[in-house]
């Protein structure tokens, strides 16, 4: 498959230059069963010999996270229900099968625009992450991504560093990553798309950090998209990557900016937003919309979408990582479309926007959507496998360098139970890391959301079955994040893990991995804080006293009260160690050799009650 023909992207460069508010989006697919003339005028004739209505294809993504190669393990896969009601595991994802499948679903669509939902950059695999994710953002320039909303990982570095994903320019500390046909610097470009910040503004001016909507323009057709994140991003990522901003209201903002584009004379709007749901089903084609509508969905995003006013026609959402097409009925009992494709490439949507030229709006009970596979049995695109190569071969030093064995698939991300085997061998690394610091050093504690993959034990280059290599470990960790050691008493640490269910954890439990010794019982019958045990609390085999003092470490994220763990924020006595890649793997190379790989530990700390 071809790169995108040049005249398609010159044009879409002249519509920003036109367009006042720009923005970033992705796009997803369209649904298989679009009638013949998808895409085409339709009849009911307007001024200038025009036709009344006109379909847009939306395509649309979400939570790439800087998966240019085909992630790994259960990661890299989606589940299809079979027509006998069977399941199947797909493998799909990298961009050089997205590409295809993008520039594929274009064709015989004039007015197609690609739009994503956040979380395209930031916890990356080594061979973007490495780069600080230039080479994500010039892959979603070629693969025609046209805007996109911002996610709360995009903020894992700061908002300057978030400006030059946008603007372009040399890293401040790392600086170029490439050379130029001189010899010199070769200057990232940043991207060509717009990110859209409208619920982020900077405490000082009070004005968005970057643009809040942009308007996509064709032959007369406009469609406004408004760009937010969750509210609560300042609660999942570090101190000091939200320092100086504030994160406002999902609906507020949304009805505020659908006004102004209103008055402007936008119609359609389209609203991106990085929130998400919880879908009755994980396989990506099950009826969202069964028995009712919107009956298969659950969470924030279902809450949002009901308080979003009528103007906005369709949302385009993330972070949950999950695939749905529902129909949420907006607050005026309309059907309205609200739509997620996964994560990591292995997914994208196609929706099918009809524009009335009269009204200047969509025609709502024509919108149809459909997620799609990103098969990996399709062509692979040319230019992504040139851009995939380039920058491997200068991770390929780094990447390729042996940690560490394991005798077996380690699951992490894909693991189907609160305790993975991953999160204990990560808890048991930090533990040894703090160990190495203060002998007095009690137990660790590991937040689930910090693991972003398995471990697999079949290779996947040719480093060999069961080496881990440091690309590999990365993928695992990429956050940078510290290995902290602080004292908390036994009721501040019962009290931590009372925070997985309770507060701002309870409607969506976040389970805490433990190293080695400590164990205790959670029990998913009760609800809020009572879920876990308190008097089941055992390190290694002596229970918990709420008045002696415990030598806890964790990452710097959690040591901050990240993930609503308030309580483990409260530490005293800090000492801080190495980053936790460091740390783990450090830990594989001391316990595990080609002779002797490390087994996966069996997961089997904490008693889960159902």
């Amino acid at each position: 498959m071809s790169a995108t023909p040049q005249p398609r992207r010159t044009g879409r460069r002249a519509q920003r230059v036109l367009v006042a508010v720009a923005s970033l989006a992705t796009v997803g697919a369209l649904a298989a069963a679009l009638p013949a003339d998808a895409g085409q005028d339709h009849a009911g004739g307007g001024k200038g010999g025009k036709k009344r209505t006109v379909d847009v294809q939306l395509l649309s993504f979400n939570d790439f996270h800087g998966n240019l190669q085909p992630p790994a393990g259960s990661s890299g896969q989606v589940t299809e229900k079979q027509a006998d009601g069977t399941e199947k595991k797909i493998d799909a994802g990298g961009a050089e099968y997205l590409a295809t499948s993008l520039r594929t679903a274009r064709k015989g669509h004039p007015y197609s625009v690609t739009a994503a939902a956040g979380d395209l950059i930031g916890a990356s695999p080594l061979l973007s992450g490495l780069f600080h994710d230039e080479p994500t953002v010039e892959a979603m320039n070629k693969l025609g991504l046209d805007v996109t909303s911002v996610g709360n990982h995009e903020f894992d570095e700061g908002a300057t560093e978030l400006a030059r994903m946008q603007n372009g320019g040399c890293h401040p500390k790392d600086g170029c990553f490439e050379k130029d046909a001189r010899g010199k610097g070769k200057k990232f470009a940043g991207a060509d798309y717009p990110y859209l910040t409208a619920n982020v503004t900077s405490e000082k001016t009070g004005k968005p950090l970057l643009r809040p909507y942009w308007v996509w323009k064709h032959k007369g057709v406009k469609v406004g998209f408004i760009g937010v994140t969750l509210e609560g991003t300042p609660d999942i990522v570090s101190a000091d990557g939200v320092k100086g901003l504030k994160f406002h209201d999902e609906i507020e903002t949304v009805n505020k900016y659908a006004k102004i584009l209103d008055k402007q004379g936008v119609k359609s709007i389209v609203t991106l937003i990085h929130e998400g749901g919880v879908p009755a089903s994980q396989t990506y084609n099950y009826d969202c919309d069964s028995p009712g509508a919107g009956d298969g969905i659950s969470g924030p995003i279902t809450t949002i979408a009901k308080g979003i006013t009528p103007k906005v026609d369709a949302l385009v959402t993330g972070h949950t990582h999950n695939a749905y097409v529902c129909t949420i009925p907006d607050p005026a009992g309309k059907p309205r479309m609200v739509t997620s494709a996964s994560s990591f490439g292995k997914l994208y949507t196609d929706t099918t926007l009809t524009y009335d030229r009269r009204t200047k709006d969509i025609v709502r009970t024509s919108v149809r959507s459909a997620n799609h596979v990103v098969s990996r049995e399709q062509a692979k695109a040319p230019d992504m496998t040139s851009l995939i190569s380039r920058w491997d071969k200068l991770a390929a030093p780094v990447a390729n360098r042996p940690v560490g064995y394991i005798s077996a698939d380690v699951p992490g991300r894909g693991a189907t139970t609160p305790e993975s085997p991953l999160g204990d061998l990560i808890a048991d690394a930090q533990l040894a890391h703090a160990k190495s610091l203060d002998p007095e050093a009690d137990l660790a504690l590991m937040n689930p959301g910090g693991i972003r993959s398995d471990l697999v034990h079949k290779a996947s280059g040719s480093e060999g079955d069961g080496v881990v290599t440091y690309g590999e470990a990365f993928t695992v960790q990429p956050f940078s994040n510290t290995v902290n050691l602080v004292d908390l008493t036994g009721a501040q640490l019962v009290t931590g893990l009372q925070q997985q269910v309770s507060g701002s954890n309870q409607a969506s439990p976040k389970i805490l991995q433990v190293s080695a010794g400590l164990t205790y019982t959670l029990d998913m019958t009760r609800t809020g804080a009572d879920r876990v045990v308190a008097d089941s609390i055992r390190l290694n085999g002596t229970a918990i006293d709420p008045a002696a003092t415990y030598r806890v470490a964790m990452n710097s994220f959690l040591a901050g009260g990240g993930d609503g763990f308030a309580e483990l924020g409260k530490g005293t006595k800090p000492l801080v160690g190495a980053d936790d890649l460091k740390a783990f793997g450090d830990y594989l190379t001391a316990n595990s050799s080609a002779d002797e790989p490390i087994a996966p530990p069996k997961a089997d700390r904490i008693t889960v009650v159902k």
